[in-house]
């Protein structure tokens, strides 16, 4: 059966459809209050459906919010959208989400699709890139961003702006302090180990994990310890567990020696990169922290069930994704809200049993 349209709707009610939208699309042209009343009538009494373009016409309002994350399946970015739900349910906004696998060639097709239904704000959580292969995906991405904002839309980005993006209306950037937190947690690592350190990295020119490794090389330097040895991976769970293997087989090769086996504590740029770290060791016969010591960074809800407790940094995720949400929403301009953009967020280094120096 056919959708009933505007037009019957107006016919049965009596009136114009221009009159008919006005009242069923939120207009700020009201008709009077008895035409009202006679137009939501024949509206219910036919199952009329309106038009949520036509609506965020009338209204100069889509009513929508885009989210771009990288992978939604990542307990981090989870953790984000809910506090970016929360504050749109605040708006009284929906939440249209895309997933990118990372890449700002991609985040550039989501901003276009977000654009071109009309959302009223974009939010982009993940880490930039400078690598060279993204350079041109970087290029179309700010540009996109940026005909985006002159035309009104208004877009936060989690972390480091965009690369190459110039917009200044409308554009916000919400600081994490990677560096100084991952530079607190290289500091209190070293105070109870005096084995190594390895850090487990995503590839280089991931602005968030280089921040991370630069960051705790440099708590590592003020405690008087030597430099760690940096692994480059994939910035996820499988490349975690590649980087453990290679630790393990290390770790395993020394032992059948004379040498004594090495007493490595290995900091993984971020937790789902730990975990799959430490799955790894395990699955090769060693335990943490006897044979080797291991930290993340976020605590992620996940790490609720890991045993033993991992050693991290906390992110407020979900405030992450509310401040990015409500400085682009109404209000958005009042010095309390461009206050919580600017001035970013607070973590806190929690360390546990996953770190404890070996009996």
């Amino acid at each position: 059966m056919a959708a009933s349209t505007l037009t019957e709707v107006a016919r049965l009610a009596g009136v114009s459809p221009a009159t008919a939208s006005r009242v069923l699309n939120g207009s700020a042209r009201k008709p009077g209050k008895d035409i009202a009343e006679r137009v939501r009538q024949a509206a219910d009494s036919l199952g009329y459906i309106p038009n949520a373009q036509a609506q965020g016409l009338a209204k100069s309002s889509s009513g929508l919010i885009g989210l771009i994350v990288h992978d939604i399946a990542d307990p981090y970015f989870a953790a984000i959208a809910r506090g970016v739900q929360e504050a749109a349910r605040e708006q009284r906004k929906m939440v249209l989400l895309a997933t990118t696998g990372g890449g700002p060639a991609e985040e550039k097709e989501a901003v276009a699709a977000f654009a071109a239904r009309r959302a009223d704000s974009i939010v982009i959580a993940g880490s930039r890139s400078c690598r060279d292969e993204d350079r041109d995906g970087n290029t179309e991405l700010a540009a996109e961003l940026d005909r985006y904002c002159r035309n009104g839309g208004q877009v936060a980005v989690v972390g480091h702006p965009v690369v190459g993006a110039t917009a200044t209306e409308g554009y916000h950037v919400v600081k994490v302090p990677n560096q100084e937190l991952a530079r607190q947690l290289a500091s209190g690592l070293a105070e109870g180990w005096d084995g190594d350190f390895v850090v487990v990295g995503g590839p280089e020119g991931l602005l968030t994990s280089d921040d991370r490794v630069r960051g705790f090389q440099e708590g590592l330097e003020r405690a008087g310890r030597r430099p760690a040895e940096v692994l480059r991976t994939g910035f996820n769970r499988s490349g975690g567990y590649d980087a453990g293997l290679q630790l393990a087989a290390r770790i395993k090769a020394a032992r059948s020696g004379e040498a004594p086996a090495p007493r490595l504590c290995i900091f993984a740029v971020n937790d789902v990169m730990a975990i799959g770290a430490a799955a790894a060791l395990r699955s090769e016969g060693l335990r943490i922290p006897r044979d080797a010591a291991i930290a993340g960074f976020d605590d992620i809800e996940t790490l609720r069930d890991f045993r033993p407790a991992l050693s991290t940094v906390r992110l407020p995720l979900e405030d992450i994704g509310r401040i990015a949400t409500r400085s682009t929403g109404p209000g958005n301009h009042t010095e309390e809200a461009q206050g919580a953009a600017a001035d970013g967020i607070t973590g806190e280094v929690t360390l546990r049993r996953s770190t404890e120096a070996a009996a």
